[in-house]
């Protein structure tokens, strides 16, 4: 028989169910602290995830069974909650904290959003650089390639924000919100992309062969198309023990590479609750900051 509770979030009545089931066995962390981390996060990832097409990815029997993606949101969905269609596709919007509790019951450990909003579906509010470390490089690497890439967006007047991706890599957020369309942010990126590769091609590649990527960091720019998601700032990662991509600070990537310390720069959700509760959201200028999108050849 499924143990269930009813919890109230704002001023929403959800039904809750398996709170004490294990999700992560190795560290016996369970689906009811995976709500609990959700719903006190809630604040400062929703308006991150707000009017965009959501891709949850569900672990019904915890982290060492077999999980799924789902694109379409589910009919039994409450009523309150909206869906919008893309490509065909009815996608979840999680625009209030009781949405992401309603995915979290349902064992959604990780939460891919698009990098658009609807109602403009074509309109990124930025541009991604997911950076993916080839054994044996590591996070640490990856902070090398991040530092990098903030020259090169220094000297195109461009700001950025880094995040952990919660599992091996980085991704950084350049942010716009003025207007750019993806045929105009993914040839940007690609060629950004090409150009760290060629200044740097025994650190860099941009191309996603498995072969050629040993050692090296893949600045993988595919992911400014409507078609694709990237995970979720503050979302849980289904590893082995519960990681969180973590927004972060350039200091802090900067520490870490002085110290050759990769633990600096993973984050369980007890720790990034007390980072938020001490620091606030810091990749809160993602959703306001304006810039352009510059014209690059190389």
């Amino acid at each position: 028989m499924t143990a269930r509770s009813e919890v109230r979030v704002g001023e929403r009545a959800l039904t809750v169910s398996n709170l004490d089931k294990v999700l992560w066995p190795s560290t016996g962390f369970t689906k009811g602290q995976l709500i609990d981390y959700y719903a006190r996060v809630a604040d400062v990832m929703v308006p991150h995830l707000q009017a965009r097409p959501i891709t949850l990815r569900r672990w019904p029997d915890g982290v060492e069974g077999q999980s799924f993606f789902q694109k379409n949101c589910p009919p039994h969905r409450p009523d309150w909650m909206h869906a919008v269609t893309m490509g065909g596709v009815h996608y979840c919007l999680i625009d209030e904290p009781a949405s992401l509790v309603w995915a979290a019951n349902m064992a959604a450990i990780e939460l891919h959003p698009s990098l658009a909003q609807a109602p403009d579906l074509d309109t990124p509010t930025a541009v991604v650089f997911d950076l993916d470390p080839g054994p044996p490089a590591d996070v640490l690497t990856c902070a090398r390639v991040a530092v990098l890439l903030r020259g090169y967006f220094e000297r195109l007047h461009l700001s950025a924000w880094p995040k952990t991706s919660g599992s091996k890599g980085l991704q950084l957020y350049v942010p716009l919100n003025s207007g750019a369309h993806y045929e105009q942010t993914k040839p940007f990126a690609h060629a950004l992309a090409q150009l760290l590769e060629r200044d740097h091609p025994d650190l860099i590649v941009s191309i996603m062969d498995p072969a050629k990527r040993r050692k090296k960091v893949m600045i993988d720019w595919s992911q400014n198309t409507a078609s694709k998601t990237t995970v979720a700032v503050y979302s849980v990662r289904a590893l082995a023990a519960p990681s969180v991509s973590t927004p972060v600070t350039w200091d802090e990537l900067d520490d870490a590479l002085a110290e050759g310390d990769a633990d600096r720069l993973r984050f369980d959700p007890a720790q990034v609750l007390e980072r938020v509760e001490s620091r606030g959201d810091l990749h809160q200028p993602v959703l306001t900051e304006r810039q352009e999108l510059p014209a690059l050849r190389i």
